[in-house]
């Protein structure tokens, strides 16, 4: 077999192939042989059928098969003489199969770059740090109670934090626009759940009576026939209610799901949890910055191939999660695919330079950790240990915070104190 390889534009591989006639020809001749043991005709018993007749019949099967072969195994072998590293499915092209000539193809392909990873120690990372303050348990619990008013209607105007219910009717100029009504709308006044203007129009009405406000939807609206537009509402109240919102004690423990309604035990599984999605809001931050470094730092040249790859399994995602992708154009996703298949192949280049083994105990730790959430956690963690498919996410998340915590012993990391809701809620005022 002979192999010559021309290099294309960037990581392009053509590959022109060449085997020897008499080896192709025998491969026919030999699977000639095994077809006529099981040809069936007329006249003959099985496997009796004379050469020449099954040569007329079938010489182009055999042919088409022992192509197929013969293309397989070769490539195979041209790769591995070759010393390439292929980077998906190649293209076969040009191909030459007659009869005592040498058997040629052409295979185009893409192979693996050559990866190298900057210096780490030149790399500057911001890191949050946190804690979970009375305060904020506090005011989670707030939110919980909150979340669980009840609302008492009232003989008189409306006010703010109150809840009025209306049916209303939107109109653009003299014309009612579409999703424009609706009736017995619950609105609070004041939690900007409507579109802005229309809350505080709402105040100091009374139930029965009937008005007009005037509102202009955002720019940015989602409804792009009625971005930036002025529009009409006329509503009707039907009800005005104010809020009561229920105390902590031993009956709102028990609801909440503290079986002996003990207070400060509800307070300690608060502060539990919220320690532990602060705990993981603040490591996912700092991995992405981690990880954003190490790609802006380093220049990868990516297969066309991985990022085609990649696009099909983050659409198949897409799909898995109920969203439609087919009014998305392929190249919506390839911005974040080839983000994805360069950080993948640093990550390796990282694991496989510095010799980094997975730490099968940090696997289970962090099984553990997670499955604390679950009622029966027993139940979660059995589930991981005995899925491979989910043990390997589980390794693949652990071997990546391993390299994280590798990169970040060796960059320098600035500290910035934060508070909860700074971690937690960022983009909203302090």
């Amino acid at each position: 077999m002979q192999v010559s390889v021309e290099t294309g534009e960037g990581l392009e591989r053509k590959l022109t192939i060449t085997v020897p006639a008499d080896q192709v020809d025998q491969k026919v001749e030999s699977k000639l042989q095994s077809i006529a043991k099981k040809v069936k005709m007329d006249g003959f018993r099985p496997g009796k059928v004379p050469m020449k007749v099954v040569r007329q019949q079938h010489l182009g099967d055999a042919k088409s098969e022992v192509m197929t072969d013969v293309i397989e195994a070769s490539y195979r072998d041209a790769i591995m003489q070759e010393k390439l590293r292929p980077a998906g499915m190649p293209s076969i092209t040009d191909v030459k199969m007659d009869e005592g000539q040498p058997f040629e193809f052409i295979a185009t392909l893409e192979v693996y770059p050559e990866v190298t990873v900057a210096d780490v120690s030149k790399l500057t990372i911001e890191k949050d740090v946190a804690s979970v303050a009375d305060s904020d348990i506090d005011t989670m619990i707030d939110t919980l109670l909150k979340q669980r008013t009840a609302w008492n209607e009232v003989d008189r105007a409306s006010q703010d934090g109150d809840q009025i219910t209306v049916d209303f009717t939107g109109y653009i100029g003299d014309e009612a626009f579409e999703g424009g009504s609706a009736k017995d709308v619950p609105v609070v006044i004041g939690s900007g759940s409507m579109i802005p203007g229309f809350e505080e129009q709402l105040t100091a009405k009374s139930k029965g009576e009937d008005g007009e406000l005037t509102v202009t939807f955002p720019e940015d609206y989602q409804a792009a026939d009625l971005a930036g537009k002025e529009a009409r509402f006329e509503f009707s109240v039907k009800q005005v209610a104010e809020p009561a919102v229920p105390v902590l004690d031993e009956e709102m423990a028990k609801s909440l799901g503290v079986e002996d309604g003990d207070v400060e035990k509800l307070k300690a599984d608060i502060r539990n949890n919220m320690e532990r999605e602060l705990k993981n809001n603040v490591e996912g931050m700092f991995k992405a910055r981690v990880m954003d470094a190490i790609v802006e730092a380093n220049e990868v040249l990516v297969p066309k191939a991985l990022i085609d790859e990649e696009i099909s399994h983050m659409q198949k995602q897409m799909e898995q999660q109920g969203q439609k992708i087919e009014s998305l154009p392929r190249d919506t996703f390839e911005s974040d695919a080839t983000r994805r298949v360069k950080l993948g192949l640093l990550i390796s280049k990282v694991i496989e330079e510095n010799e980094i083994k997975l730490d099968k105990d940090a696997v289970q730790e962090k099984i553990k950790t997670a499955a604390s959430a679950y009622d029966d956690p027993e139940q979660y963690i059995n589930y991981y240990n005995q899925n491979q498919q989910a043990m390997a996410s589980i390794e693949a998340l652990v071997l990546e915070e391993m390299v994280v915590n590798w990169i970040s012993e060796r960059a320098t990391v600035n500290e910035t104190e934060k508070s909860f809701d700074e971690v937690m809620k960022p983009g909203l005022p302090g």
